[in-house]
């Protein structure tokens, strides 16, 4: 099992340039060295707008495998660079025969599923608990009622159509509810439903945002392991959509990004005038409020949990990976069911 957890270097800087020397990475603004690191410490890079990156740094990373993704100014993912396809030819061989097998991929889907529910409840559960108004405890609680009626009818579910029905309702019911985890500038922070390209208040674009961040490390752990990131189970099959990465990021979103986001909320880390709305009634992270947000995911990543499935801790960046090489032995016939991640 991985035993490092690297770090992703965020770049926002407009106009600097990351180069290599020798086994170094380094940064410059205008000429001026700003950081140097070993390469070996750097795991990923994540490069928001205008950024350059020397040729001879972008071939060591394709060679490495290691990650590099491009974002736009305010944080919408662009694109990423992939090196050789790495992992067994018989595991993506696999992990296509289980798409067409109707109970396999419905047994991904359900596990999938249900550790979003399960996750999402507890998040919901522990806001109810430190909610400051009492209205806000009382909706929580029947939120998690429902989730868990939710968790109930997804052990049930015998396709993956009726696994994307229920997944739909736990996601409507839980962001339905979404404003009572705000104990702070409520109405700041008023959130009026989830709303993505563009985002449409202040809560929408710190989620973009951090999922975005968190979907680049679950690409990089299909393909770490070897399996193919737009073949998934519980997300439709589209042209350039990472469904597989997608898939598993479901059930990692209320542990790695919401509550992170609620965290950062509720503490006063990010405030509102570390938002900016654009023409149309878009709302994105000001460059402070991103740089803010950076480093506390960072951080958050490097947080150790227990793994139910490994019976040890991990850090919560390596979650994906471990995850990621679970499905791998089932989808291989080593284990007889997908366990989700489900931390107590």
């Amino acid at each position: 099992m991985l035993k490092q957890l690297l770090n992703t270097l965020y770049v926002q800087t407009q106009g600097a340039y990351v180069r290599l020397d020798h086994e170094t990475l380094k940064l410059e603004v205008e000429r001026e060295l700003k950081l140097q690191a070993p390469l070996h410490h750097i795991g990923g890079m994540v490069l928001f707008g205008n950024v350059l990156v020397s040729p001879f740094l972008l071939q060591r990373f394709a060679e490495d495998g290691r990650s590099l993704v491009w974002m736009s100014r305010s944080g919408r993912f662009v694109g990423r660079m992939a090196g050789p396809t790495s992992g067994n030819v018989l595991l993506r061989r696999a992990q296509y025969e289980a798409h067409v097998d109707p109970y396999r991929a419905a047994a991904v889907a359900r596990s999938i599923v249900a550790g979003k529910a399960r996750n999402s409840r507890t998040m919901v559960q522990r806001s109810a608990r430190e909610a400051n108004l009492p209205e806000d405890r009382i909706t929580l609680e029947n939120t998690a009622r429902e989730l868990a009626s939710v968790l109930k009818g997804v052990g049930r579910a015998v396709s993956v159509d009726e696994v994307r029905g229920l997944e739909g309702q736990a996601g409507r019911v839980y962001f339905e509810t979404l404003s009572g985890m705000v104990r702070v500038e409520k109405e700041a922070y008023r959130f009026n439903g989830r709303t993505r390209r563009p985002p449409r208040d202040r809560m929408n674009a710190l989620l973009s945002f951090v999922y975005s961040l968190m979907l680049s490390d679950c690409v990089a752990a299909c393909e770490g392991v070897g399996l193919d990131p737009q073949f998934g189970y519980l997300h439709a099959l589209r042209p350039g959509r990472p469904s597989l990465a997608l898939d598993l990021q479901e059930e990692l979103r209320p542990i790695l990004a919401d509550r992170l986001v609620f965290s950062l909320v509720n503490r006063r880390q990010v405030r509102p005038k570390d938002f900016e709305e654009r023409p149309g009634g878009a709302v994105h992270l000001g460059d402070a409020g991103r740089k803010t947000v950076l480093v506390a995911y960072q951080k958050r990543k490097q947080e150790e949990v227990s793994h139910p499935a490994l019976g040890q801790q991990v850090p919560l960046g390596l979650v994906p990976h471990v995850q990621a090489r679970l499905l791998a032995r089932y989808l291989r016939g080593d284990l007889d069911l997908y366990l989700p991640f489900t931390p107590r």
